[in-house]
């Protein structure tokens, strides 16, 4: 670490001796540290400082938990010289100061000052902020040789973000050799492993770490289909360059393929050429097109699509509803529902309230299946109201429920409660889905609201790092994935 940039802040923060030890002994420590964390959950941090100076006027020496707030007040304040000085003065500095200190340089793109007193939580930390400041690959190989000098004990986590790190800077090999080191191949580095391989047309190596994933989740299984996606968009085109006619099979599942990537304008291209032939009018191609589009955002060219369709089903009228519904058109999501109306389109007008914030009006949706429709509530549709309740802060839905909530309404109740912050029902919903569901993708969002530690409960190998969105575009080389902060 370099100290002197610190030097010349010393006198600001030094306690005041003569203070009368009267004053010393009436601050209330509880109230300093609750206000300071007020001021820390806050959108506005760094109002907070003007208790630290109230601290210094009166010569009070705080203890580790308020100098622990005081550090993380500095550093969600973006003032990282304050902080250091904090940090410096800590007579006994604990494991989760130190990872806290790392965590703020990273955040803040020293990714260099990060190496100090290290565990495998630190370590971690350093490889998920190795994309600012530093190369990238020499950062992930420094922290490599530290890791077996340091003879820390490798857990899941730290396996899983060196491989992650490895991967993202295009040394697949090194990744590979982490990957097979683990003991258990959890899902998270799998995926990495998996979306590295595809993104070098490494087909074979990405089915034989999905082969040797023993717990899969519907992650990996994505990752896999969605590779397989692009994949299947180059072979479409591979085969018509060999004259070879698709049929109307290869048509819908090519242009599902474009759905799952989001590549509308390759949607475009294959609608244009089904337009001069005999499948257009078809009700597969029809739904699959509706589908596609909604999925883009382009819903005026699904409704295009639909209005076209001589004949539509089931699915082409939920498509459509869903796809109003997730694009902001409410409105016209609950103008077709009132036209098509069953088990399945009410989902999709439940979903449409949810999304826009039409408590009232969904309630209502949900109300008529049982009084004007007689159609008896599945776990989906509950799971839908949950969802759309606990979006305007009202969690209590679940409790009234006539029949026990399975782990999809668990699931739609868990991110109410992050959003809100009710930590004490999140701890309930976690439990009850752990205990039904097992591990799987609804428990990794379990997480403690306001803080960064998992929920109570939550598998060592679910403390993942978040991996970064991504959307496709085309490019002269084809598809490319493009991750978010690229440019």
């Amino acid at each position: 670490m370099r100290h002197g940039r610190f030097s010349n802040m010393s006198a600001l923060v030094q306690p005041t001796t003569n203070c009368p030890r009267t004053e010393l002994n009436s601050v209330p420590v509880f109230s300093v540290a609750s206000e300071l964390q007020n001021y820390i959950n806050s959108d506005h941090p760094s109002q907070g400082q003007k208790i630290h100076s109230r601290i210094l006027k009166i010569g009070f020496i705080p203890n580790v938990n308020i100098s622990i707030k005081l550090l993380i007040l500095y550093i969600k304040s973006s003032c990282l010289l304050y902080a250091r000085q904090v940090f410096d003065e800590m007579p006994h500095r604990t494991l989760s100061v130190y990872n806290y200190m790392i965590a703020g340089n990273i955040r803040h793109g020293f990714v260099e000052d990060a190496f100090e007193k290290p565990d495998g939580y630190t370590f971690s930390m350093i490889l998920k902020g190795s994309t600012s400041g530093l190369s990238s690959h020499a950062v992930a190989r420094e922290v490599h040789a530290q890791i077996v000098k340091s003879y820390i004990d490798g857990d899941n986590v730290l396996y899983t973000a060196l491989a992650d790190s490895y991967v993202k800077t295009e040394s697949i090999a090194y990744a590979r050799r982490v990957f097979d080191l683990m003991l258990d191949q959890n899902e998270i580095c799998s995926t990495s492993m998996i979306t590295g391989y595809m993104n070098r047309g490494c087909w074979e190596e990405a089915e034989d770490v999905f082969d040797k994933t023993r717990e899969k989740d519907v992650v990996v299984y994505n990752a896999m289909i969605v590779e397989m996606a692009k994949k299947a968009i180059e072979m479409y085109i591979q085969m018509q360059r060999l004259d070879f006619r698709p049929t109307i099979s290869t048509h819908a599942s090519v242009i599902g393929a474009c759905s799952l990537l989001s590549a509308f304008e390759v949607g475009q291209q294959i609608q244009g050429q089904l337009m001069k032939t005999e499948f257009f009018p078809h009700i597969m191609i029809g739904s699959a097109l509706i589908d596609m589009y909604s999925k883009c955002g382009r819903t005026e060219d699904a409704r295009r699509v639909f209005d076209y369709m001589p004949k539509r089903n089931v699915f082409s009228w939920t498509w459509m509803i869903d796809g109003y519904g997730k694009n902001g058109s409410p409105g016209e999501a609950l103008a077709l529902f009132s036209r098509m109306i069953n088990y399945v389109t009410f989902l999709g007008a439940l979903s449409a309230c949810g999304h826009a914030g039409l408590v009232a009006k969904g309630m209502e949706i949900f109300k008529s299946m049982e009084g004007v429709y007689s159609m008896r509530p599945c776990m989906e549709h509950y799971a839908c109201v949950v969802d759309l309740l606990g979006r305007a802060g009202r969690l209590e839905f679940i409790m009234q429920m006539p029949e026990k909530p399975n782990s999809d309404v668990w699931a739609a109740l868990l991110s109410s409660c992050r959003l809100h912050g009710d930590v004490e029902l999140l701890q309930m919903s976690f439990s009850d889905c752990k205990t039904r569901a097992g591990r799987g993708p609804t428990s990794r969002c379990c997480w403690k609201v306001g803080g960064c530690e998992p929920v109570e409960g939550a598998d060592e190998g679910e403390r993942s790092i978040k991996r970064k969105g991504f959307t496709w575009i085309g490019t002269d080389a084809g598809l490319e994935a493009f991750h978010a902060g690229r440019s």
